[in-house]
């Protein structure tokens, strides 16, 4: 098996406990779901525009969502039972790494760290995944995914609409394009529960901030470049990341 273990890290596993039903509805961007007063304060003054601290935890959250399923579509594409499960595959990798690609570019220009781990929570979505096989990969894999993928959705759309940051503005474009491309290609599949999934989007369970948060950086460390496979390519309405600068100061 291929996966990129250094984009995983270190699988996060309580005990041994197996992921639950309950588990899948763990909210995967926590922390920006519950925005609250605090996070609209601006912790600095860009050229840009000013960045608020949940600005800055929505490109965190971007990124750190890449660091997870980005080495799932990996594992989607090797071990998918069906077409319509690697296609999916291929959309994961390809849509994540252009939206890193963008986080990359726009985190220097804001004075934001990157993780180069996701969560715990996030890594035992990955052990998860990868310890089934067969159809019951592909279910998982897909209970998952649409799932995060939904709670996202909306979020993405309330910072587009409040944030006054040109470059989050962007990144906010490309990734609701993107995560309506991996709903998308995730029901192509036939394996979503539609009743199971929005009670799981609407009703999730709540986990301590320790294991939602990505670990931050090793001091000095590179930042971890998720880089598209060469000529992996697919069929999708979201645009190629080029954010450019000088053309979106204030």
């Amino acid at each position: 098996m291929r996966i990129s273990r250094n984009i995983a890290g270190t699988v996060f596993v309580v005990g041994g406990m197996t992921m639950t039903i309950a588990a899948l509805a763990y909210p995967a961007m926590l922390g920006i779901e519950n925005t609250s007063a605090n996070q609209e304060r601006v912790i600095a003054n860009t050229r840009y525009g000013p960045l608020t601290e949940a600005d800055r935890d929505f490109v965190v959250k971007v990124r750190a969502a890449g660091l997870w399923e980005y080495p799932l579509g990996e594992l989607a594409m090797e071990r998918g039972t069906t077409d319509a499960m690697k296609e999916a595959g291929k959309h994961l990798v390809v849509g994540h790494g252009g939206l890193d690609v963008m986080c990359r570019q726009i985190a220097p220009e804001l004075g934001i760290t990157l993780p180069n781990q996701a969560s715990p929570q996030q890594q035992q979505f990955v052990a998860q995944v990868d310890g089934s096989s067969g159809k019951q990969f592909d279910s998982t894999a897909v209970s998952i995914m649409r799932v995060t993928h939904g709670q996202i959705f909306p979020t993405i759309a309330k910072i587009r609409a409040s944030t006054q940051n040109t470059l989050v503005r962007q990144l906010a474009d490309l990734a609701n394009d993107t995560v309506l491309d991996h709903i998308t290609v995730l029901e192509k599949t036939d394996l979503v529960n539609f009743e199971q999934n929005n009670f799981q989007q609407t009703a999730p369970a709540k986990l301590p901030e320790d294991q939602t948060t990505p670990p931050p950086p090793q001091p000095g460390a590179p930042v971890l470049a998720l880089n598209k496979p060469d000529g992996l390519d697919v069929n999708t309405s979201a645009p190629t990341p080029t954010p450019s600068p000088a053309a979106t100061s204030r």
